[in-house]
Formats: structure tokens, C-alpha cells, sequence
């Protein structure tokens, strides 16, 4: 479902498509896009979450053309179908930012047979991207900005067992589905080399936002030892926002930022053969039957 339309010279202007962007950080990237002159396009599972964080932005940047798409992407069919609905709008893409994440406090499956922290966090940002890549290149220098985490730095990663059918707990799964996507990541950067579109994953810091709160964190140690020591919503934006917007990463790609600048990610992301590896049991796993 689309809400919104735009108007005026849509040509003129440049376009981004924002996942989880009504609460954290991707409400505060929506917003920095929007200040940038961005048109918005927006994807979120809550109707009414899209419409407040519509009317958020609006009053501050009362010129900013925003549609909202509704959209469980936690399926891959909800993701494909979102997909579809971007490209009627946004035929040319100039910036695609997936920040939409989940930690799930148990193991849980989605409708179609995916493990919930693997399915929101790496098989639809994933499917969303390869959907996407012809609209990212008719722009000729789109962006791809990804949502990491440095959970990602110190986990391992089984190519055979992405879903953690064995050994499966909260931190790990998010960790593992975190480096599958930095290392699919990685590897669509080789691929991209010379497209004109890039891709890079940031880490956007600690942060305050409902993710680590509803993470299964006791409130104690989220108000005495978590909570004091994070960045607040807006400033864990910083990073995303520079990945998306500064000049100095034009033309730069595969790409791991920490605070505004290249980090040194796990291990595993730099060894070609596992992640050529975990890329084809991505590709497996998000076939449609």
C-alpha cells in the first residue's frame, strides 16, 4: 500500500528510499535526506508509525516530498511487491539506505520459513538491493548505504546454517546476520566496480534507540550502564548521513565506516571464498519457490 504522491519537476530532484525510518536512527536519517532535498520514499510495517513520521518530518522540512509504502519486510514476497511499487515511483534511484534491523529475543520464523533476525536484517536488504540495482544505475551514481553493526566484528559465520538451526541465541543471531550482510555487501562492491553505483556499510555507534531497548535488556542495566554511555538517536544518524551525503565518497564503495571513517571489519568479510560462499547461500535461500 502507497500513501502520497509527488509533484512538481519529480525529474529535477534527487530520490532515496529509506528503510526503518520511524523510530532510531532511520527517522533521523529520513530527516537529514530531507533537509539535503531529497524526495523520500519511505517503507515501514505500521501504517499509522508512516503517517506520524510523515507528519515529523513535514514540520520541520514543511517543503519535503515523502510517499510511504507499507511493507512487512520481514517477507521477501512483502519486499519484492515494495519493491515494484518503488520503481513505479522512482524509475531513476539515486540512494537506497537499509537501516531497517530487528533483535529478536527468541528464535521465531516468519511466514515463510525464515529465521525472523535473518529475514529483516540481511535476506530483505538483500532482496531490496538486487531489486533495486537497475533504478540505482539508471541514476548512474547511486548509493547503497547499509545498516552494520560491530556486533559483526568478532562473530563467526556458518554458510551452511545462516537461519542457526543450531546454537541459536539472541546476540549471535544478530552478530551472524549483521557480517552476512557486510560480507554480501563486500562482495556486491566487486560486482558494482565500475557501474557508477556504490555500496558501503556503516556502523552507526551505540545507540539509544527502541532496537537495544526491547533487545531483552534488563531495564536496570539499560538505564545505569547502557543508556548513559550512547549516543542519542540524531547523533548515531551522523555516520549514516555522511555515507549518504558527502562528496568525499563519490565513486567509493565496499566501504566498512565507523564514526565517518574506514574501519577494519571482521576477518571473515575480507576472505573471498567465504564470502562467495555465504553470498550463494543468500541466493539460495531468498529463491522464490
Amino acid at each position: 500500500m502507497t500513501s502520497g504522491a509527488y509533484s512538481g519537476d519529480a525529474a529535477a530532484v534527487p530520490v532515496a528510499v529509506v528503510t526503518g525510518s520511524t523510530s532510531g536512527i532511520g527517522r533521523w536519517i529520513a530527516l537529514g535526506l530531507a533537509s539535503a532535498g531529497y524526495r523520500l520514499i519511505l517503507i515501514a510495517r505500521d501504517a499509522a508509525r508512516l503517517r506520524t513520521t510523515r507528519e515529523w518530518i513535514a514540520a520541520r522540512v514543511p517543503e519535503a516530498a515523502i510517499v510511504g509504502i507499507v511493507a512487512d519486510l520481514s517477507l521477501l514476497g512483502e519486499t519484492r511487491r515494495a519493491a515494484a511499487e518503488i520503481v513505479v515511483q522512482a524509475p531513476s534511484l539515486d540512494l537506497l539506505v537499509n537501516n531497517a534491523g530487528i533483535l529478536s529475543r527468541r528464535r521465531t520464523e516468519t511466514g515463510e520459513g525464515h529465521e525472523l533476525t535473518l529475514a529483516v536484517n540481511h535476506l530483505a536488504p538483500f532482496v531490496l538491493t538486487q531489486a533495486l540495482l537497475p533504478a540505482l544505475h539508471h541514476a548512474q551514481a547511486g548509493r547503497i548505504v547499509m545498516t552494520g553493526s560491530s556486533t559483526s566484528d568478532r562473530a563467526g559465520i556458518d554458510p551452511d546454517d545462516l537461519e542457526l538451526r543450531r546454537g541459536w541465541r539472541m546476540t549471535r543471531a544478530y552478530a551472524r546476520s549483521k557480517l552476512a550482510s557486510l560480507m554480501t555487501s563486500f562482495e556486491l562492491a566487486g560486482q558494482l566496480s565500475g557501474s557508477g553505483t556504490t555500496i558501503n556499510v556503516v556502523h552507526p555507534g551505540m545507540v539509544a534507540t527502541d532496537l537495544v531497548r526491547s533487545g531483552g535488556v534488563d531495564q536496570f542495566v539499560w538505564r545505569r550502564v547502557i543508556a548513559p554511555f550512547s549516543l542519542t538517536a540524531e547523533a548515531g544518524a551522523d555516520t549514516p548521513l555522511y555515507a549518504c551525503l558527502s562528496p568525499e565518497l563519490a565513486g567509493v564503495s565496499g566501504r566498512y565506516l565507523k564514526r565517518r571513517a574506514p574501519a577494519v571489519p571482521n576477518r571473515r568479510a575480507t576472505d573471498g571464498r567465504l564470502r562467495s560462499r555465504v553470498l550463494a547461500a543468500t541466493e539460495r535461500l531468498v529463491e522464490t519457490p
